[in-house]
């Protein structure tokens, strides 16, 4: 039997890596060709998107793709990675901070922004990630990155002991650290500070009600067939047989396209994605012979 090509979008528990899930769903869907687009930490939860089959080809343009979290950030506490998993390396008291002070915090990373990336990331420093050089016992300086913080609203403040734990709701473009963003935070209030919680709520037009438990999946295992996860990410373009021949061995059209654009078949298959680019549209990827 041949496994359809298509999205699977779980919802990752805590204390597994994001290769573990692949793994798992390797064995669900009886292949080997399974990727996810966009790492989860260990500790984090929520929307994770894998990929089988041929849709393992359309992971990398999902990457560039909106993201929504829902995450709790302890002000008060400095840690190795920026979250609970790592070492405390400083304490300051949180719990006087004022609400208003807080919330204006916050507010100051929304928009585009240079964010330093945290320690432990897998960035490559000089071929090797950074998280690696980090567990080696070196010290390294990551450059700011351009991230764009769309939406960011603070949710609740609630003291705990001297330090003070904040619930936040975000929308940020792909590459942006949340645990940075705790860190920052922090940082600015001049009390430090780590994220304790993270759940991505959303991937793209990938939600959490969409999301299914592996052991969901390990009882009734399906996947969204490529063509409706192409249309449900990118916008849609579909072709007559003449424009579709064409596109089946990637040849530009003459077509006017409003960015990176999903073709179909008059049958709905799922062809290619195409740009604008010089003056035609052009293909990034084909997904059929």
């Amino acid at each position: 039997m041949t496994t359809e090509s298509g999205l699977v979008v779980v919802d990752k528990p805590a204390g597994i890596t994001s290769h573990d899930v692949v793994a798992r769903v390797r064995r669900l869907a009886g292949t080997r060709k399974v990727g996810h687009a966009g790492t989860l930490d260990p500790m984090a939860t929520g929307v994770l998107v894998v990929g089988v089959e041929r849709a393992t080809r359309l992971l990398g343009h999902l990457m560039l793709t909106e993201k929504a979290y829902d995450a709790t950030a302890r002000l008060g506490v400095s840690t190795t990675t920026d979250d609970a998993e790592g070492e405390v390396t400083d304490t300051a008291s949180a719990g006087h901070l004022d609400e208003a002070v807080v919330r204006a915090a916050f507010a100051e990373q929304v928009g585009e922004i240079l964010q330093v990336p945290t320690a432990v990331s897998a960035i490559k420093v000089d071929g090797k990630r950074a998280y690696q050089r980090v567990r080696e016992g070196e010290e390294i300086e990551l450059q700011p990155r351009p991230v764009t913080i769309h939406s960011l609203e603070v949710l609740e403040q609630r003291v705990a002991g001297d330090w003070l734990d904040v619930d936040i709701s975000l929308r940020c473009s792909s590459g942006t650290y949340v645990r940075a963003i705790a860190r920052d935070v922090g940082a600015a209030l001049g009390v430090g500070g780590h994220l304790t919680a993270l759940r991505r709520t959303a991937v793209g037009p990938y939600g959490l009600d969409v999301a299914h438990t592996l052991d969901e999946l390990a009882g009734s295992f399906a996947v969204l067939p490529i063509a409706d996860a192409a249309r449900a990410a990118f916008p849609a373009l579909d072709l007559d047989e003449t424009a579709a021949a064409a596109v089946r061995v990637g040849r530009a059209l003459d077509v006017d396209l409003d960015g990176l654009t999903a073709l179909f078949a008059p049958d709905g298959g799922f062809l290619a994605l195409y740009e604008p680019r010089d003056g035609q549209a052009r293909s990034v990827a084909v997904f059929v012979g």
